[in-house]
């Protein structure tokens, strides 16, 4: 199974050997730049999404790559398409967006649980809670415009991480073979999965009437890091999912802070200078991979690692680059974090759930 990224369900990847190790990283550098490269051809308007995604399709065997990378896309354009035909019914309704968000959060979230291709469904919810709730946050903005730029930056990082795959296959990987990894199971009707997808449900409802009331204009990121900590292994939910949700948003947070700290020194010591924010989002990006390729049991902390450098470091423009992307990444992982943990919290509270239970498919 699979998680957003931002990230993977497995809580700790096999260690690997150093050959391969530097290998893995030196691709993940290389998609990186290439996927900014194609993202300025194509006229993508978010650069760093781009990034984003050319470091989290890489894998070390091809084939994995590739199959990540067309269940990326094909989840992407899914829930574009979905919210252009419901955002434009629903949005000057909050109650309506609540709903809506609500619903295909919580479907998705318990197709990326429990399906073959949980990395297509978590796209399709992560790009549909995205679209609505930057339109309900920005009145103004083209809907259309931005979902094809979505679907261009998720392209972009595809493509780039297919192309850098490919050669490395014909060249380095002859030496340090990559693995394949272990082909995902369909899991079907789990009730724990149902119950987890229902609290994350829950808490997407809270984020159209609190951007509302409270005037808050960023909460797609909000939305993001709900989706993303929910996506945990089922066999470690047991009677809540409490546990494995708090390790996960500690390590999120632990992780963009340690990523934007030295970002900002980047970005403050660059003064707009691309090559050096070039170089400092290559150390970051080889850094965090590092991390992440390490023997111990929090890789995700380098995947936010990562993930904080670039939304830093990858502007659209050099010249406009601003600490103010990872600022609002951060506080939208920390209202992510105040909606989720009261939810799972009060469900495991009221809601009696017996303990000891086994469940299907753990």
């Amino acid at each position: 199974m699979l998680s957003a990224d931002p990230t993977s369900l497995r809580w700790l990847r096999p260690s690997l050997p150093r050959g391969s190790r530097l290998v893995d990283e030196l691709e993940c550098l290389l998609s990186v730049l290439l996927a900014i490269v194609i993202a300025h051809l194509v006229g993508a308007q978010n650069i760093s999404w781009a990034a984003f995604s050319g470091y989290m399709v890489m894998r070390g065997h091809v084939a994995d790559c590739l199959l990540r990378g067309t269940l990326r896309v094909v989840g992407t354009a899914f829930g574009a398409g979905l919210a252009l035909a419901v955002v434009p019914a629903i949005q000057g309704f909050w109650p309506l967006c609540s709903l809506a968000g609500a619903a295909f959060g919580g479907v998705t979230l318990y197709g990326a649980l429990t399906g073959r291709r949980s990395y297509a469904w978590l796209f399709t919810g992560l790009t549909f809670e995205m679209i609505l709730l930057d339109k309900l946050g920005h009145p103004s903005l083209a809907i259309t415009a931005f979902a094809t730029t979505r679907v261009l930056e998720v392209g972009s990082g595809t493509v780039a991480s297919g192309i850098v795959s490919t050669l490395s296959t014909l060249t380095a990987r002859r030496r340090w073979p990559g693995v394949r990894s272990a082909p995902a199971q369909r899991i079907g009707w789990h009730p724990l999965a149902l119950r987890h997808a229902a609290q994350g449900a829950i808490a997407l409802a809270f984020l159209p009437p609190l951007g509302a009331l409270l005037g808050i204009r960023e909460m797609a990121q909000a939305a993001i890091s709900i989706m993303a900590v929910m996506m945990v292994p089922i066999s470690s939910l047991g009677v809540s999912g409490l546990g494995p949700v708090s390790r996960k948003v500690t390590e999120r947070i632990v992780g963009c802070l340690a990523g934007a700290a030295p970002a900002a020194l980047i970005l403050f010591i660059a003064q707009g200078d691309p090559v050096v924010m070039i170089l400092g989002t290559a150390a970051g990006v080889l850094i965090g991979r590092h991390i992440e390729n390490g023997e111990h049991s929090h890789v995700y902390v380098g995947t936010q690692f990562t993930l904080a450098i670039l939304v830093t470091l990858v502007p659209d423009h050099y010249t406009s680059a601003a600490i103010a992307p990872s600022l609002d990444r951060l506080f939208g992982i920390l209202i992510g974090t105040a909606l989720i943990e009261p939810v799972l919290v009060a469900w495991r509270l009221i809601i009696p759930t017996t303990r000891g239970r086994t469940s299907p498919g753990t």
